[in-house]
């Protein structure tokens, strides 16, 4: 058996965020990008997890990223609220904008969050998570930088793009989804070139535009978008509200201004709150109690909801703790000394 160490989440959470905060990260872009990073470890998702760190890493280093940047919030007091990240980190800049964020949604009914000029490198379900907490119906999104081909095209012009949705269930996890509208993530051609393992048939092409299983080549090609025609039509959808509507890069143009995709994707978010009780009001049936039942339906059929093997894997890191593999206490430790030294 592989030895394992095991570490509660607030110890590891302090490792990660003494890296970063050693790395050169403000205090609370150090927080809020190691809360990130451990949300993924705990939840079993290795492809955003301490994985991440190297990325980050290389990126401030290449001056990519603002360690120091202090993101600056904008409120008029209507349904778009925006916070220019200065070249921060996402999560510091959404940290600042949620909470009047989610005023407002309960206010309005409906608000949004552009979130500008930001560093994004993970997931969009902790985001996401933070507002169903607050009894809010959420979507998130944002471009990448040109790794996927349309459908029916051969080179890369779209971003693996991420949609992410959230629902509130009172008393119970939320329900999510967050995907790409790549057919995987990239992260996740990542880990199968490190372990040496070819990739499923229909991710990926090569540089002359052929189809490929090897992580290597698809790197160095382009991703394909899931269903075909119905991912790109959605890829483009968020190129347009997330990059172009709210006067950010779109994904080509967030490649010219990293120049290599070996460096972590500069860009704008977009995320929507919205308040069931608003919406639903003086209509029959309460909005949460019709939801329920939609999903005991879909429960009830044998049917799988979303993130439920997150929230099983949540539960066991919270009571029992996060297991690192050997190799990765060792990485964990390589990167701690190369940010002191």
């Amino acid at each position: 058996m592989t030895p394992t160490t095991t570490l509660s989440v607030p110890r590891l959470t302090e490792m990660v965020t003494g890296i970063l905060a050693d790395a050169g990260l403000s205090d609370l872009q150090a927080r809020t990008v190691a809360e990130v990073i451990v949300a993924g470890e705990r939840d079993a998702c290795k492809s955003h997890g301490i994985y991440r760190i190297e990325g980050c890493l290389r990126t401030l280093r290449a001056g990519k990223v603002q360690g120091k940047a202090e993101p600056v919030l904008t409120d008029d007091g209507s349904a778009v609220i925006r916070v220019d990240a200065r070249g921060a980190f996402s999560p510091a800049a959404f940290a600042i904008g949620a909470p009047v964020l989610a005023v407002r949604a309960r206010e309005l009914g409906i608000a949004a969050l552009a979130i500008n000029s930001c560093t994004h490198f993970s997931a969009l379900w902790p985001e996401i998570e933070v507002l169903t907490d607050q009894g809010l119906a959420a979507l998130a999104m944002c471009p990448s930088y040109a790794t996927v081909a349309p459908a029916g095209g051969s080179r890369p012009l779209l971003g693996t793009n991420p949609l992410a949705f959230g629902w509130p269930r009172p008393g119970k996890p939320p329900y999510v989804f967050d995907f790409a509208t790549s057919v995987a993530a990239r992260g996740e051609i990542e880990l199968h070139r490190r372990s040496g393992s070819p990739l499923p048939e229909g991710w990926a092409i090569d540089g002359d535009g052929a189809p490929t299983t090897d992580p290597t080549s698809a790197l160095q090609g382009a991703m394909l978008t899931f269903g075909g025609h119905k991912g790109s039509a959605i890829s483009t959808m968020i190129e347009l509200l997330a990059g172009a509507m709210i006067g950010d890069l779109t994904s080509p143009e967030a490649l010219d201004f990293l120049g290599s995709t070996d460096l972590l994707p500069h860009h704008g978010e977009l995320i929507i709150a919205l308040s069931p009780e608003k919406f639903s009001a003086g209509r029959p049936g309460a909005a949460f109690d019709r939801a329920e039942r939609l999903f005991e339906a879909i429960v009830g059929q044998g049917a799988r909801l979303p993130s439920q093997r997150r929230f099983t894997a949540r539960a066991r890191s919270l009571a029992e703790g996060i297991d690192l593999t050997a190799d990765e206490m060792a990485g964990l430790e390589r990167l701690a000394q190369s940010v002191r030294s």
